[in-house]
């Protein structure tokens, strides 16, 4: 925890950051706080969000919309790619946080699912809010310098902090509320083609900036990195024979694509390629007995296309195998891995490691 910063130190954090911004007047002294009876701070973290709108800056300054008062954020980020400064103190953005990502947020943890079970924290009182321009259709683009500025802000207040990108959320990853924000189409960023906005590879271009001093620039990298992704199964559990069957990866070590759920089949979406193996070991599969391996396209829950198969025949003493996976995904699609036990009777899948490297596009 710690005190938000003062607005002259804000001002020294985004300039020495690169970041393009102009000061709404009278930001500095705009907030919350008196009509609320509450103060702003100590700080935690960050709250991303995106309008569902376009031009929507003087709604999140001064107008703010129906049932919901001004301001709306500490910053409105344009399309143009300039931050306009609008508020100082609290700010109505965050509504409910789910207590166990906010715990986790605190910790700089993997935030969990947001259960409102575990109970709510205020974040109005806590996390400091962004705006940024986007219908929020899915389909509408944050640009390339839309998406510079957003890397920027929200490094130069972890870089003032002493705060990692695992300090960084959106809105859609605290909301008890079934909040969807921020998605969307990215044009670029650095070398970086057009890919899917998510908050994995968010925080990660946030990470790589905050490894480099704050007068670093995306475009001195030499080449595209890729995302890695890491995944496995948290206890063994029953294949039954004769169906195919997704894995469900319900251990994550990593994921900077930000595409697996929790719990979840899918190990990357598209539109992608990706490079990688699974490691699996099987018991109680009969010597000579096959499990057949493929991987599948979904779009969402439902089944759209399989790919080769690969097998894996029963051994004395257990079973091993490492099969290939490498493809390319189409946008709107997600990959799986799925198993066919062969044999008669149910078998065991004892571990299963996903790697993979993916090149978003």
């Amino acid at each position: 925890m710690a005190p938000p910063m003062t607005p002259d130190q804000l001002r020294k954090a985004l300039r020495a950051e690169g970041v393009r911004f102009v000061e709404y007047p009278g930001w500095t002294t705009r907030g919350r706080d008196a009509a609320t009876g509450k103060v702003f701070g100590p700080v935690n973290g960050i709250l991303n969000h995106h309008t569902a709108g376009h031009n929507a800056l003087a709604v999140v300054a001064v107008n703010g919309v129906p049932g919901l008062p001004p301001p709306l954020a500490h910053a409105y980020l344009a399309k143009t790619g300039v931050l306009t400064l609008v508020a100082d103190g609290r700010a109505n953005h965050a509504g409910p946080v789910a207590r166990n990502v906010y715990e986790a947020l605190v910790a700089e943890r993997k935030f969990p699912a947001p259960s409102k079970a575990s109970g709510t924290v205020d974040g109005n009182d806590c996390l400091y809010g962004i705006e940024t321009e986007n219908l929020g259709d899915g389909k509408d683009p944050y640009t390339r310098e839309q998406y510079d500025t957003w890397v920027r802000f929200n490094a130069a207040i972890c870089r003032h902090h002493g705060w990692s990108a695992g300090s960084v959320a959106g809105h859609l990853e605290t909301s008890v509320e079934g909040k969807v924000d921020p998605k969307g189409p990215v044009e670029g960023y650095g070398q970086r083609g057009r890919f899917t906005f998510t908050m994995g590879r968010f925080r990660a271009d946030i990470d790589e900036r905050l490894a480099h001093p704050a007068s670093w620039n995306p475009t001195d990298m030499e080449d595209d990195m890729p995302d890695y992704v890491n995944l496995g199964v948290a206890k063994p559990f029953t294949l039954k024979p004769g169906v195919w069957d997704s894995v469900e990866f319900t251990t994550e070590w990593s994921d900077t694509a930000g595409d697996h759920a929790a719990n979840g089949s899918v190990f990357v979406r598209g539109a992608a390629k990706f490079t990688g193996t699974v490691s699996l070991r099987l018991s109680k599969l009969p010597v000579g007995g096959v499990v057949q391996v493929r991987m599948s396209e979904y779009a969402d829950k439902e089944h759209k296309a399989d790919h080769p198969i690969d097998e894996l025949i029963g051994t004395a003493g257990g079973t091993f195998g490492v099969v290939p996976l490498t493809k390319r995904v189409a946008a709107d699609r997600g990959m799986r891995v799925r198993l066919l036990n062969q044999a008669a009777e149910p078998i065991t899948v004892e571990s299963a490691v996903l790697t993979a490297l993916v090149w978003k596009e």
